[in-house]
């Protein structure tokens, strides 16, 4: 643990920033904690910062003192209505890489329209936790070439982006898929920690425009609604047109904006 301070400024009552622990500054203003600082690595490799504070002056100290420590580049997401913190992090040498809409998505199917959806002729929706690795895997691999080689993967939410090894499936389990019987054409992934989050639904270039992203969403949000939730969340990138027609047209409407920071 390194817990020698770092001083900003010339005036005698300057905030100390310390390091209190790996990736966790404090600032200290004679004891009193006044600002905290955080940094991780996400799943993607990606490094992430996060800044809290009481005054404008301490934050800029705080990220003065992190970045400086911490390996390049740097990211960090913020609420776009959140101006003040937005601003701190242009202060700091940032700049906006992507914006999410965030989307509150309805589960009762006589609010979706999603009631009779059935996917289409020879396709089988396999629910969450019983899908076949390898296919899934391959399945998400196929995917990915497809975004990339067209809109490109930034076009995805920002979660899935591929982490170094190449792989963007952490958890086999949350995944539901649209199957045929020798391949999988689609998948959906749905994470419950304190509310139930669509991180991703996509569908093979080749298999769009049959109705297989909406059987998707159909099993999925008819699974949450029986279980007693009435919305879900998820989060679309702005250039994203398609997906937002397919949330927009069951209902699901755009709460907030996120930015994400790049420096």
């Amino acid at each position: 643990m390194n817990t020698k301070p770092f001083t900003s400024g010339l005036s005698q009552n300057a905030v100390v920033i310390t390091r209190v622990a790996d990736r966790q500054w404090h600032a200290l203003d004679d004891d009193l904690v006044v600002g905290r600082g955080h940094a991780e690595h996400r799943p993607d490799g990606r490094l992430f910062v996060s800044i809290d504070a009481w005054h404008d002056a301490t934050f800029d100290r705080l990220a003065e003192a992190m970045l400086a420590g911490l390996p390049a580049p740097q990211y960090t997401v913020v609420d776009e209505a959140d101006a003040e913190l937005t601003a701190g992090w242009r202060r700091a040498g940032f700049t906006i890489r992507r914006r999410e809409w965030e989307y509150v998505v309805p589960t009762d199917p006589r609010v979706t329209g999603l009631e009779t959806v059935l996917p289409p002729s020879g396709v089988t929706i396999v629910p969450a936790g019983q899908a076949d690795e390898s296919l899934l895997r391959a399945v998400d691999r196929a995917i990915r070439a497809e975004v990339e080689a067209t809109v490109g993967w930034e076009s995805m939410p920002a979660e899935v982006i591929p982490r170094p090894e190449g792989d963007t499936i952490v958890d086999p389990s949350k995944y539901a898929v649209a199957a045929a019987p020798d391949r999988y054409l689609g998948l959906i992934r749905v994470v419950t920690v304190n509310r139930p989050r669509i991180g991703l639904v996509a569908v093979r270039a080749g298999e769009q425009r049959r109705g297989i992203a909406r059987a998707l969403l159909a099993h999925a949000l008819g699974t949450l609604h029986r279980s007693g939730f009435a919305a879900a969340w998820t989060e679309v990138h702005e250039s994203n047109r398609a997906a937002s027609a397919l949330f927009e047209g069951i209902g699901a409407r755009p709460m907030s904006s996120n930015l994400e920071l790049v420096r």
